[in-house]
C-alpha cells in the first residue's frame, strides 16, 4: 500500500474486511448467490429540459466507486432505474439513468472498487480506463495524486467521513473521546496507510508509541483484547460487532475522527482534471441530479439498499453486507451528519476553506510517505462547486 491510496478507499482495513474468514463465519450469506432478477422495466416518461442528459453526456455515465457496494455510495446507486442488470462476472451494475422517475436518455454503469479492481485506487482506475466518467475520490487521495493523476471533485455526497476510533465501553466506561484514549496510554490499532494516524499523533491526541499499525480488518485483536482501541467506520462496525459478529455480540462506543480534524470529503465524485471543461455541459445537468438522488435516498432508502445488497451477494468477492447493515448505515449517516448540507451551503458542496485546510494538513504527511503532491496545491485545483444547484438542501 502507498500513501496515494487515501483513507476512504482500499486501505488494508477494507481489503482484509473483504477476505476475513472470521466475519464470513459470523455473518449469514457469505456464500455467493446468483443475481436476482431486476425489477420489470416499465416505460418511464422521458425527462425533459435540464433533466435530459442525452444531448450533453456520454451515452453511458460510468462511475467508479472506491469500495464494494454499500450505503455510503447510495447517491449513485439511487440513479439506477428499473430494468437494470447486475453483471456478476464483470462486477458491474448498469441500467437507465433515472431521475425523479424519468428516463434521462442515457445509461449509468457503476463499478465497485475493492476486489473487483485488485484493490487499486480510484484515481489509478480513472487513468487506466478513460471510459470512466466519475470516480469517488477522497480529498487526501486527490491531494496525494495531484501530480501524477490529477482529479477535480464536482460533488461530495457525504459531508464528512464516517471513520472513527472504536472501543469497548465495558473495559473503558470512562472513555468518551480520542483524547481519553491518549491519556490512558492504551494501544490504538490502525491501518498502516491511514493518514488519520499522523493527524491523531500530530495533534497530541494519541502518543506515537501507542499506535500499532498492524490492523488488517480482522476483528480478532479487538475481540481477544478489548482493552485496545481500533479504527472503524461508524456506519458499519458498531452494528456488525453488536449484531452479526458472533464472537462479540456487544455494544461498542466510538468517536468520529471528523470531530477531531479528519476533514476529508470521503466520497467526492470527481473527473480527470483535463476532462473538466469537455464534460462541463454534462456536469451542469448531472451534478444536480446526483444531489437530488441523495435526497431521494434519504426519503426512502429501502429500494436502493436492496439493489446494493443484491449486488454484493451476486459479486461474491468476500465482502458481505446484510439488509440490516444497510438500513443501519442509512440511519447512521443521517444521525451523525455524514449526509448533510455542507458548510458551503448545499447538499454535496465542498467548502473551499476546508479543502485548503485538508491539503495543508495532509500534503506534508503524504509527501513524507512518498506521494508526489503538486507544489502550491490549491483547493480549486482539486474541487469545484460550479456545477452544484445551491438550492438543493436537506431540511
Amino acid at each position: 500500500m502507498t500513501a496515494d491510496q487515501g483513507a476512504e478507499g482500499p486501505t488494508p482495513v477494507r481489503i482484509a474486511a473483504a477476505l476475513a474468514v472470521l466475519l464470513c463465519a459470523a455473518v449469514a450469506g457469505c456464500s455467493g448467490a446468483p443475481a436476482p432478477p431486476a425489477p420489470a422495466a416499465p416505460r418511464l416518461p422521458a425527462a425533459t429540459g435540464d433533466e435530459r442528459l442525452s444531448d450533453v453526456c456520454p451515452a453511458t455515465v460510468v462511475v467508479q466507486q472506491a469500495w464494494e457496494p454499500e450505503a455510503e455510495h447510495a447517491a449513485t446507486y439511487q440513479l439506477v432505474g428499473p430494468g437494470y442488470t447486475i453483471d456478476a462476472a464483470r462486477k458491474r451494475i448498469s441500467g437507465p439513468l433515472v431521475a425523479g422517475g424519468k428516463d434521462t436518455g442515457v445509461r449509468i454503469e457503476i463499478r465497485p472498487g475493492g476486489a473487483a479492481v485488485g484493490f487499486a485506487t480510484v484515481t489509478a482506475q480513472m487513468y487506466l480506463d478513460r471510459s470512466i466518467t466519475l470516480g469517488a475520490v477522497a480529498t487526501d487521495l486527490a491531494t496525494g495524486t495531484s501530480t501524477s493523476q490529477p482529479v477535480t471533485a464536482v460533488v461530495a455526497p457525504l459531508a464528512k467521513s464516517p471513520m472513527a476510533l472504536m472501543w469497548d465501553p465495558a473495559s473503558h466506561p470512562d472513555w468518551n473521546t480520542a483524547a481519553d484514549i491518549g491519556r490512558a496510554g492504551a494501544k490504538v490499532l490502525m491501518a498502516q496507510s491511514n493518514t488519520a494516524t499522523a493527524l491523531l499523533t500530530g495533534k497530541g491526541l494519541v502518543r506515537p508509541e501507542q499506535v500499532d499499525t498492524g490492523y488488517t480488518g480482522s476483528p480478532v485483536r479487538f475481540v481477544t483484547d478489548p482493552t485496545i482501541a481500533q479504527q472503524a467506520f461508524a456506519t458499519n462496525e458498531p452494528f456488525v460487532y453488536q449484531h452479526e459478529l458472533t464472537t462479540w455480540r456487544k455494544p461498542v462506543r466510538y468517536q468520529l475522527l471528523a470531530d477531531v480534524g479528519f476533514s476529508v470529503y470521503p466520497e467526492a465524485l470527481s473527473v480527470r482534471t483535463a476532462d473538466l471543461e469537455p464534460l462541463s455541459a454534462c456536469l451542469t445537468r448531472l451534478v444536480p441530479l446526483i444531489q437530488r438522488a441523495q435526497l431521494d435516498y434519504l426519503a426512502n432508502p429501502a429500494p436502493t439498499n436492496k439493489l446494493i445488497v443484491d449486488a454484493v451477494a451476486a459479486f461474491h468477492t468476500g465482502w458481505t453486507y446484510s439488509p440490516e447493515a444497510a438500513d443501519y448505515a442509512a440511519a447512521t449517516m443521517t444521525r451523525l451528519g455524514v449526509i448533510a448540507n455542507d458548510t458551503s451551503g448545499p447538499l454535496g458542496g465542498m467548502d473551499p476553506a476546508r479543502v485548503q485546510a485538508t491539503i495543508d494538513t495532509f500534503a506534508p504527511i503524504l509527501a513524507r510517505d512518498g506521494a508526489r503532491v503538486r507544489p502550491n496545491l490549491k483547493a480549486e485545483d482539486i474541487a469545484t462547486n460550479r456545477f452544484l444547484n445551491p438550492t438543493i438542501r436537506t431540511r
